[in-house]
């Protein structure tokens, strides 16, 4: 009962945010600066570098919305937050667009009164174990001490694949992935269980990474992708295609290296003339300039530069594409027409 109640509060308060900031567009170029509601903490996706600046996958995407909104890729403030104020951060204004590792579900389309702009990496549930523990299923983990973080889907998933598989397990509640990842290295669970590529990312950061298995079972479905508030339909329409352009651009063939070339004049391709702003008035629908695309390609790279520089085989995450390679290579990566 009393998570009902709380829900429905926060479902009013994100309403009441997202009618007074129908002009969210107009709010961040007023003030010069992105407030982007981030991970406080992931490798890969959202962490800082040697040097204190924010880096990663989810970075990426706020930076693009800000070359976009602002002409400028550093013109973003990250504000850190955890899984359980990230939703409540958005609704009430503390920051415009939340990239933060979370799950599009229909609570929280609904109740939350959040809006989800597309997905920028397809998920699922996983499980990791030490080595030690001779487990190579998650369904021989019955009776096992599991590392969760409260207030996610994940803590729903977990109990829906015990009970359908009737096991039984012992949960540690965990506030962020930080905490998780210490009391997983203490030994205080025997199972550490996020999305996949949070496991992996947080595997990336042990002193020795091969003692570490993530077992092979995906529970879930994950859609990971950008929200804004619901009532706020202009900026979540320059949110929704600065993702779909980076998506395109890939498809597209479209670089860092080569968008200013091929933006210099109109290519045989109109489906590109029309993202570069070479040919139609694009730009002005969304409130932007005409060449907004090609400032965040420059500026960022289109979808699989970011992949590959942040999270791909290459790195220390070392995921794959999977789910998240183009369509046109068997995945679910997909912009719509720019027309």
């Amino acid at each position: 009962m009393k998570k009902s109640i709380f829900l429905g509060t926060l479902a009013v308060a994100g309403l009441a945010a997202g009618l007074a900031s129908a002009q969210t567009l107009a709010d961040v170029q007023a003030r010069g600066t992105l407030k982007c509601g981030s991970n406080e903490g992931l490798a890969g996706f959202a962490a800082p570098d040697a040097n204190g600046n924010m880096q990663g996958f989810d970075v990426s995407l706020c930076r693009a919305i800000a070359v976009a909104a602002l002409g400028d890729a550093q013109a973003v403030e990250f504000v850190p937050l955890t899984s359980q104020t990230r939703f409540t951060a958005l609704a009430a204004g503390e920051v415009d667009v939340l990239v933060r590792n979370s799950t599009w579900t229909l609570s929280r389309d609904t109740d939350l009164k959040l809006d989800f702009k597309g997905v920028n990496y397809y998920d699922g549930q996983a499980f990791m174990v030490n080595t030690a523990l001779g487990v190579s299923s998650a369904r021989e983990l019955d009776g096992a001490t599991v590392c969760i973080q409260t207030g996610t889907t994940t803590e729903l998933n977990l109990a829906d694949f015990f009970r359908v598989n009737n096991m039984t397990y012992e949960p540690v509640p965990v506030a962020t992935n930080a905490e998780g990842q210490q009391q997983y290295l203490a030994g205080a669970c025997d199972v550490y269980t996020t999305d996949m590529s949070g496991l992996a990312a947080t595997r990336a950061t042990f002193e020795s990474p091969a003692d570490h298995v993530i077992l092979p079972e995906i529970v879930s479905k994950e859609p990971l992708g950008p929200a804004v508030r619901h009532g706020d339909n202009e900026w979540g329409d320059v949110v929704y295609w600065v993702l779909h352009a980076l998506i395109g651009a890939e498809e597209y063939g479209v670089t860092s290296a080569n968008v200013r070339e091929l933006a210099a004049a109109p290519t045989e391709n109109p489906e590109i003339n029309r993202l570069l702003g070479t040919e139609g008035e694009l730009g002005a629908m969304l409130g932007l300039p005409n060449d907004w695309a090609v400032n965040v390609i420059a500026a960022v790279g289109n979808y699989g530069e970011i992949f590959e520089a942040h999270i791909g085989e290459n790195t220390p995450v070392g995921l794959a594409r999977g789910l998240n390679a183009q369509w046109t290579d068997g995945g679910l990566m997909y912009a719509p027409p720019f027309r």
